[in-house]
């Protein structure tokens, strides 16, 4: 079936990737597209509304990025949000300049007033909070443009041409800190685009699966399954539509968290799919010992990753397809054109070049990482797994600081199963984002019993998030913590002391390693 599309145009700004996840949080299909696509292009996907987003440049600028007008002559509503909104303005005849005082510039939360008559304002309050950034100010708008929303220091804080279906906004809807921003979205997807609702999780599994059985045919298709939500739910998809024609290669490096392991295997065994579990714990451990640069640890596990993998491959013979888990957020990240590329991704880290494939499926390159996990949920896969917090490739190798063994992992294993369990047991788990034990390298003097002991001290962290990309430490309470503390001194031999990590992001980072 063919879904609605809303384009979201790209101009380099920070929240692109929210904005389209806003869009299809109301059920709305949409991809987004740098600047740059040819109109031809952005015109054959029959949009049914275009999204501009913000961007860090000012538009009278020499070489700022641009849009061709003929993209107004369409009858496609428009919706420009910030410097998407003054480039609308700019390109249709309006005046947009420096901001010639303090009062005209405005950065962060802004009281605003919304004229309510407006459909993108429809049903909701007539003053709010909004998030604002733009250092410029709309001098004159565009013939045919009425203010919709005005601000003490701005009189133009939305403009709007009903008869076109052309809006433009100074403050992001997107993000949480705008009341009702997500609700003035779903107006313009529903009030002025009129759709129809038609992107479920649901469809798009049917959709998926019906795609990869005409793609793949009777042809052999194999997957690198780390047991993460991506690749986990990238399984479940193709064995879902192809069955024992693929295979999933499970690499256990001994690295996992307790029981982990099994658990992946579990999940799996109710399909019809060759499931390849190799037990190289030892392998990698050998490779890792007196390793404690943690760099030089992710080299070493990733090259032997692609090793245990190449050795595996071999054994099932010629691969028609190599399927990767790629979601949206890394095929926006890695760039486009002169598109800022934040970070290069590489699936399989090194492709093995003796495979005989036609073509790498990516089944999920579309969907951002929440849609994945409502497709595993979809496709009834466990929830330990569809809602697995984020975890490292490189495993609990960076959860231990400095040279790895068994027994130090295997004692990261249990305090860390230990402090989960209490968290989840108290109902933590709804409030905390990411939460971890981390073996340090340090040991100290402690007294259990009537004897003296010099044991290791375990340091716990856990946080909340929206992105990652900034998080909070989280605030346990003081009983929770204690009660964690004394199950693992007291359950965990080699641990005679545990603190807990109280720094945001920045400055330090979520992970230790």
């Amino acid at each position: 079936m063919a879904h609605q599309t809303v384009i979201v145009l790209d101009f380099g700004g920070q929240y692109n990737q929210l904005i389209a996840r806003r869009v299809r949080e109301c059920n709305v299909y949409c991809e987004v597209k740098p600047y740059t696509t040819p109109l031809a292009e952005l015109k054959a996907m029959n949009p049914i509304g275009i999204i501009f987003t913000g961007g860090p440049n000012s538009v009278y600028e020499e070489g700022s990025p641009k849009v061709d007008p003929e993209i107004f002559t369409w009858g496609v509503p428009v919706l420009g949000i910030c410097y998407g909104c003054q480039l609308m303005a700019h390109t249709l005849g309006g005046q947009v300049t420096p901001a010639q005082d303090d009062t005209a510039r405005e950065y962060g939360k802004t009281e605003t007033w919304y004229n309510t008559n407006s459909p993108i304002f429809k049903g909701l309050p007539q003053q709010g909070i909004s998030w604002m950034s733009h250092g410029d100010y709309m001098a004159q708008v565009p013939q045919g443009f009425e203010l919709v929303a005005h601000s003490a220091n701005c009189p133009n804080v939305a403009i709007a041409n009903e008869e076109k279906g052309f809006y433009g906004v100074q403050y992001h809807p997107e993000v949480n800190h705008t009341e009702n921003g997500v609700k003035m979205i779903r107006n313009f997807l529903y009030e002025v685009c009129h759709a129809a609702g038609d992107w479920t999780m649901e469809d798009y599994k049917n959709t998926a699966i019906a795609a990869i059985r005409e793609k793949v045919g009777d042809g052999k298709v194999l997957l690198a399954l780390s047991g993460g939500v991506d690749s986990s739910v990238c399984a479940a998809l193709l064995a879902e539509a192809v069955g024992s024609q693929l295979t999933c290669v499970f690499v256990d490096h001994g690295l996992m968290r307790k029981n982990e392991g099994d658990e992946v295997e579990a999940a799996f065994s109710k399909w019809a799919m060759n499931f390849v579990r190799v037990d190289a714990e030892s392998r990698f451990l050998a490779k890792l010992a007196g390793v404690e640069e943690p760099e030089h640890k992710r080299k070493i596990i990733g090259e032997e990753f692609i090793r245990v993998f190449e050795e595996e491959a071999k054994k099932i013979g010629a691969v028609d397809f190599l399927a990767q888990g790629t979601i949206y957020p890394d095929v926006i990240e890695s760039g486009a054109g002169d598109a800022a590329v934040i970070k290069s991704h590489h699936n399989v880290g090194g492709l093995p070049d003796y495979v005989d494939f036609k073509e790498i499926l990516e089944p999920l390159r579309l969907l951002f990482k929440d849609e994945v996990r409502q497709l595993g949920r979809e496709l009834q896969l466990p929830e330990y797994l569809v809602s697995r917090q984020p975890f490292p490739g490189p495993g609990l190798a960076i959860r231990v600081i400095g040279d790895l063994t068994k027994e130090k992992l295997d004692t990261l294993r249990d305090a860390d199963a230990i402090y989960r369990e209490e968290i989840a047991a108290a109902g933590e788990d709804k409030n905390i984002n990411q939460y971890f034990a981390v073996l340090t390298n340090t040991r100290s003097v402690g007294v259990m019993g009537d004897g003296r002991t010099y044991d290791y001290t375990l340091a716990l962290r856990a946080v909340t998030t929206s992105d990652f990309m900034t998080a909070d430490w989280a605030r346990i309470p003081y009983d929770l913590l204690d009660k964690i503390s004394v199950r693992i001194v007291n359950e965990v031999p080699g641990i005679n002391r545990i603190c807990y990590d109280i720094t945001s992001k920045p400055p330090a980072t979520i992970e230790w390693e």
